[in-house]
C-alpha cells in the first residue's frame, strides 16, 4: 500500500535484526516499544526470526542476516533509508554459510565500507556513551597487524573523523587525546619508539593542519580513558581495538553504541554480540540497541541541519 501524508515524508531508519538466532529480535522488539525512540522518524525492520530456533545459528539464519545487510545497504543507496541500526551477527557463520565470497569482511563496519565504496582503511570505528567516546586507528587485526597500521594519515582521519562526529554529536570545541602505544607512552623511548617516530610528528600535522582543533597526546593509556571519563576529554582516539574496547565496555556495557565513522552513509550499532545463550529467554538487556537507533537519529538531524546551511 503506497503511504501518504506527512508520515511518508519522514526520514526512515533501517534496522537489522543480525543473527536471528541470537539476541538481536529481542531487543529490536523492545526498542521499538521504547518511548526514548526519537519522534519524527520511521523504523523499518530488516529480517526475519520465524522458524529460526534461539541460540542455534545456522547457515539459513545466517542467510536472513546476510540478506538484511545487503537490503540495507542497497535501500540506502536508492535514498529509503536516512541511516541504518544494524543487530549483532555471528560473523564466523556469517563467513562460513557464504563460503567466504558474499561476505569476505572481519566484520559489519567493513561490509558497509565495500558496499559505500570506501576504503576499507578510511572507515574509523568508533565506540559511543555518555560517559566515554573512544576512536580506533585499526578494527579485527591481530595485535602484531594492528601496530603496523599505525601511521601518520591514519592518525590524522581518524582525529578528524572524531571531530566531525563530536561536532555531530553537539561538541563545538571538541578535546581528542591521543593514547600512546606504549606503557607510559613509551616514556622517552625507554619502551618503544612509536610515539616519537609516529605519534608526536603526526600530532604536530594534525595541529598545523587544524589549528583551532584542541588535539593533545600521546598520553600514557593507564590513565588517558580516567581522564576522559572525568571531563578532561571528549574522546580518546586509541592505538588498537582493545586498548579502546576494554575501558569503554567496563564504563558503557549495557549502553554504548558502535558508529562506523567515514562513511557517506550513517550507521550505527549496539556494543554487544549476540549472545546465543540468552537468546528467547526474555532475559536480553535493549539499552545499547535503544541507544545505537537514538543516535543514529541524532546524526540524521545534525546532517539535516548541515544540509540546509
Amino acid at each position: 500500500m503506497a503511504k501518504t501524508g506527512a508520515r511518508a515524508l519522514l526520514p526512515t531508519l533501517a534496522i537489522t535484526l543480525g543473527e536471528p538466532a541470537g539476541i538481536g529480535p529481542e531487543v529490536v522488539a523492545a526498542a521499538l516499544r521504547s518511548p526514548r525512540l526519537p519522534k519524527g522518524f520511521r523504523y523499518e525492520v530488516l529480517g526475519s526470526a520465524e522458524g529460526v530456533a534461539p541460540g542455534r545459528p545456522t547457515a539459513r539464519s545466517a542467510g536472513i542476516a546476510l540478506k538484511a545487510l545487503e537490503a540495507a545497504a542497497a535501500g540506502w543507496k536508492a535514498g529509503r533509508y536516512a541511516a541504518v541500526v544494524t543487530g549483532p551477527v555471528q560473523k564466523e557463520t556469517l563467513i562460513r554459510a557464504s563460503k567466504g565470497l558474499s561476505f569476505p569482511y572481519p566484520g559489519q563496519t567493513e561490509f558497509f565500507a565495500a558496499r559505500c565504496g570506501v576504503p576499507e582503511d578510511d572507515v574509523v570505528m568508533a565506540m559511543a556513551s555518555p560517559r566515554l567516546v573512544v576512536a580506533l586507528l585499526s578494527t579485527h587485526l591481530s595485535l602484531r597487524r594492528a601496530l603496523g597500521k599505525i601511521t601518520r594519515e591514519k592518525i590524522l582521519r581518524v582525529v578528524v573523523e572524531t571531530a566531525a562526529f563530536l561536532q555531530a554529536k553537539g561538541v563545538r570545541a571538541p578535546r581528542i587525546a591521543l593514547a600512546g602505544v606504549n606503557p607510559h607512552a613509551g616514556e622517552n623511548g625507554l619502551f618503544g619508539d612509536e610515539e616519537g617516530r609516529i605519534l608526536v610528528p603526526a600530532l604536530a600535522a594534525a595541529r598545523e593542519a587544524f589549528p583551532g582543533l584542541a588535539l593533545t597526546g600521546p598520553h600514557s593509556p593507564d590513565t588517558v580513558f580516567w581522564r576522559a571519563r572525568n571531563g578532561e576529554f571528549d574522546a580518546v582516539v586509541c592505538a588498537y581495538h582493545d586498548q579502546g574496547l576494554i575501558p569503554f565496555k567496563l564504563l558503557a556495557f549495557h549502553d554504548g553504541v558502535n558508529v562506523s565513522l567515514g562513511l557517506p552513509l550513517i550507521r550505527t550499532s549496539p556494543d554487544h554480540g549476540t549472545a546465543l545463550d540468552l537468546a528467547g529467554k526474555g532475559k536480553a538487556d535493549p539499552r545499547s540497541m535503544i541507544a545505537a537507533i537514538v543516535l543514529a537519529a541524532r546524526l540524521v538531524k545534525s546532517r539535516q541541519a548541515s544540509n540546509r546551511r
